[in-house]
């Protein structure tokens, strides 16, 4: 049968759900299509005799229809004449066009993870022999559940929560687990924005404020070291820090002694994350209707920067040393489990995978769109963008230790050390650094703030997926948002304190950590693999885009991917445990409390829904 053909079977004759009225081999109504017949046709015999009842009473007949009160028909053969006005219903949207679609998908997966930790792990890893573990990882994990969320979410047109519940009740605990995770990365990683807007607003300045150590917040340990660099006989003390690291220590985050003294909130961080929380909100409080209108600047702006840059750094003097310092391969780090942790790890979170915002953009498209092709342009362009960003960082990096005589491995860092002390202590170094400065910060900005708003988003429609008949009401959506976006504004301030820094490292160490990713990636393929199908998603998939995706992604849904997740998995628990206590001694019992609460918690909700459906005797699978 063609596949067009496909549309007008019934869930009896072809396993097809979507026939609008009346199968086509057996000429039967479906099931709930008969009641719904039924309750028409009662509709239309009241209709007319209420027309009659009208002409008879000397009443227009039309009198009865353009009456706000319509006739309506109960299921149980009832009538009622005068039938209250519905609040208006808005649809749920789709996007306008294809572009709108890879451009929200660019933004959430291309973040600041492919700027400040993929070169340093590159580096770290053994240069360019870390591509091999990420290229496995990539292929046999990456790229699969990438395209499974992103086809699951299109196939069912919903959120993240009632995509599985469609397909199989019996996991619609994995939707609750990754919306928890959705909830901490709305909770802090908003909150390094707050710190770039604050590093935007202090580049407005004459003489960057980083740059010197004549300023109210700097120690008396403060040395400029590139000052001193050329001095002969000079040795700096032991205890000496460097101008730009008290900008970001005492400055910006006001650091305490530890989590145990959160302190006092820095005001100034507080409006900038308000700030923040204000853009996010006006970027999708419309829905897919203004956040596929504001991708086009947010998702292409980075890329501008990131070109500009890379053309800069690689005029600077020294840039190539940087460049081969990030490149030059060491093939005997393959042989430390580490490098295959950070692999994995840097293509679980950079992929966005495991998190529902795939399944939640992918539901906003066409029913036949191609979305087997779009995932595959998606993901080659998260890669090379890492790949690119790279030789901007390296080069400014072998800038900066070219001009103060240190080797690279000195100044290269990862994470907010390469953002926020690394990459403006270069700055200061070039002609202009207030230009360089500015154009650096708006990249981290709209770098971040497309992936954050996309996971606002992704929270927002599986909320609205689940009460479509109270949060689809006109209006209703805006306040859900707001209200989303207030309640993490407020818990968020806790990250903006004396202390936040503690908590922030908290939640960036746990709250979407390869561990609780691996987890839910684990239970998806499984679901969708053995539970529902992969043979049924298969056909499911070829219904909407017209041909069959490569054996090769089935078989990694069935046997690849769970096997190199639970051997992952394994190997994650122990090596993060071990650096955990060694990294974080005085601390551990209170991260080791949290990472076990945190990993209990999404253990119980996708065990507790089992248990549920099974005691309630629900089937295991719908289309089963």
């Amino acid at each position: 049968m063609p596949v067009s053909d496909l549309h007008s079977s019934c869930l009896k004759c072809l396993g097809e759900s979507h026939v609008k009225e009346r199968c086509q081999i057996c000429k039967s109504f479906r099931p709930h299509t008969q009641k719904e017949q039924g309750i028409r046709l009662r509709a239309l015999l009241m209709e007319s005799t209420l027309r009659l009842a009208f002409e008879s009473s000397g009443f227009p007949a039309h009198w009865a229809m353009e009456s706000k009160a319509a006739v309506e028909a109960k299921p149980n053969g009832g009538m009622v004449l005068f039938k209250e006005e519905k609040p208006e219903m808005e649809a749920r949207g789709q996007w306008s066009n294809k572009i709108e679609f890879m451009l929200s998908v660019a933004g959430e997966i291309v973040g600041l993870g492919n700027v400040w930790r993929f070169p340093y792990l590159c580096y770290k890893n053994g240069g360019g022999a870390f591509f091999i573990p990420y290229l496995i990882f990539l292929f046999s994990c990456g790229i699969p559940v990438f395209f499974l969320e992103t086809a699951l979410g299109q196939y069912t047109s919903q959120g993240g929560i009632t995509a599985w519940r469609k397909i199989c009740p019996l996991f619609e605990g994995i939707g609750y687990a990754s919306q928890v995770i959705e909830s901490y990365l709305n909770i802090y990683y908003i909150v390094i924005l707050s710190w770039a807007i604050f590093y935007l607003f202090s580049s407005f300045t004459a003489v960057l404020p980083w740059a010197t150590c004549n300023n109210p917040w700097n120690s008396d340990c403060c040395v400029d070291f590139l000052n001193h660099s050329n001095l002969e006989n000079w040795t700096a003390p032991a205890n000496a820090t460097s101008p730009v690291t008290e900008f970001w220590e005492n400055r910006v985050l006001g650091l305490s002694d530890g989590i145990h003294n959160l302190g006092t909130l820095r005001w100034e961080l507080a409006l900038c994350l308000l700030l923040a929380w204000v853009i996010c909100y006006f970027c999708i409080w419309k829905g897919v209707k203004s956040t596929g209108k504001v991708v086009y600047f947010t998702a292409t702006f980075p890329y501008l920067m990131l070109f500009v840059l890379l053309i800069r750094g690689a005029t600077l003097p020294g840039a190539a040393e940087g460049i081969m310092f990030y490149l030059k391969p060491d093939i005997s780090r393959l042989a430390d489990p580490q490098v295959w942790m950070d692999a994995g790890t840097q293509i679980f979170f950079s992929y966005a995978i495991c998190q529902g915002c795939l399944t939640a953009l992918g539901s906003y498209n066409k029913y036949n769109n191609n979305c087997y092709r779009d995932c595959f342009m998606l993901c080659f362009l998260n890669s090379a963008t890492s790949f690119v960003a790279g030789f901007a960082i390296f080069s400014v990096l072998g800038f900066m230790a070219q001009e103060q005589g240190v080797p690279i491995s000195e100044v290269a860092e990862s994470g907010p050390g390469l953002a926020f002390i690394a990459y403006p202590k270069a700055v200061t170094l070039m002609p202009g650094p207030q230009l360089w400065s500015c154009l650096f910060f708006l990249m981290l900005i709209f770098l971040g703030l497309d992936s954050q708003f996309v996971c606002v988003e992704s929270l927002v429609t599986a909320i609205v997926d689940i009460y479509p008949e109270v949060l689809q009401k006109k209006g209703h959506r805006e306040l859900l948002i707001l209200a989303i976006a207030v309640i993490f504004y407020l818990l968020g301030l806790m990250l903006v304190t004396e202390g936040g820094m503690y908590i922030f490292q908290l939640f960036d160490y746990y709250a979407a950590s390869g561990m609780c990713l691996l987890f839910l990636a684990i239970f998806e393929v499984i679901s969708v693999g053995w539970v529902y199908g992969a043979d049924h998603f298969y056909d499911n998939i070829e219904d909407m885009i017209g041909y069959r995706p490569s054996p090769l992604i089935k078989m990694c849904w069935k046997v690849v991917t769970p096997g190199v997740c639970v051997l992952f998995g394994f190997a994650a628990f122990e090596m993060q445990h071990g650096s955990f206590l060694d990294q974080h001694e005085t601390k551990a019992s209170d991260n080791a409390l949290m990472a076990n609460w945190q990993e209990q918690l999404l253990c119980a909700l996708l065990s507790l829904h089992v248990c549920e459906e099974y005691c309630l005797g629900g089937c295991l699978c719908r289309s089963q």
